[in-house]
């Protein structure tokens, strides 16, 4: 029986904030380890791969009953390691999680999966969903950090940005404000997660970067320059990703809780 849905986790062990951060413990267990865990747990995936070009990633993934995949070094970014999975792993979908998330809702996974699969086959369907959430805090907006989407009346991206958009022109200190006596427009923050066509996975590190791209240092956005529609998924679900060594003891909280 073929593939419907592999799951790729792309994982490198020199992160400039962080370096090995992939392994750093949450609760006793390795970081890749528990975003592996999570996305197992989402229905409707065939198979969940580890890819990482580091043996000590490869070995946490198969100690804890994993699958992992050595892939080169010398990609820039997760897609383009995914798109080399996709190479000899054959399916018709690739959910992309990144190795630094794990708090990531398997229900949202599944949600992503179902919209991707409804649309299947009908004209114009696009080529990639992610995933977004309201953004509930007020200092997530003013962070660079934390990305940012807005989209078209059907639901697909405009713009991802690291800046707080949309801007509120007549509200104090713009888009992160509300307007008085108004509810603020929702603002919507962007979660790592990705699901792609396998022509689409494969063209991506074909496609050259373009200048938005490279000004914010947001890849997805590579796609929409070159005319590609990505497809944002609602959900409630947040989640936090680990950038930085701080961030380990916040997701712990999150745990606990």
């Amino acid at each position: 029986m073929a593939d419907a849905v592999i799951a790729v986790i792309p994982s490198r062990y020199a992160s400039q904030r962080f370096p090995g951060k992939a392994l750093a413990l949450i609760g006793g267990k390795p970081m890749i380890v528990r975003v592996f865990e999570r996305v197992s747990r989402a229905r409707g995936i065939s198979r969940v791969l580890v890819a990482t070009d580091d043996e000590r990633i490869a070995r946490a993934v198969r100690d804890a009953g994993g699958e992992a995949v050595m892939t080169r070094a010398e990609h820039t970014s997760g897609t383009e390691r995914m798109a080399e999975v996709a190479e000899t792993h054959i399916a018709p979908l690739y959910l992309n999680v990144q190795g630094d998330e794990p708090l990531v809702d398997p229900g949202s996974l599944e949600e992503l999966i179902g919209t991707m699969e409804a649309e299947s086959g009908r004209q114009g369907a696009p080529g990639v969903a992610t995933l977004a959430t309201p953004l509930r805090d007020v200092f997530d907006a003013e962070d660079p950090r934390v990305v940012k989407v807005v989209t078209d009346l059907a639901g697909n991206a405009l713009y991802f940005s690291r800046a707080p958009i949309p801007h509120t022109r007549d509200a104090p200190g713009g888009g992160a404000s509300a307007v008085a006596g108004k509810a603020r427009p929702p603002q919507w923050k962007h979660l790592g997660v990705y699901l792609f066509r396998r022509d689409v996975l494969l063209a991506f590190p074909k496609l050259p970067p373009g200048r938005l791209e490279r000004l914010e240092s947001l890849e997805q956005l590579r796609l929409l320059e070159h005319g590609y529609r990505i497809r944002v998924v609602e959900t409630p679900h947040d989640t936090v990703h680990v950038d930085v060594p701080g961030d380990v003891a916040r997701v712990e909280a999150i745990l606990k809780k």
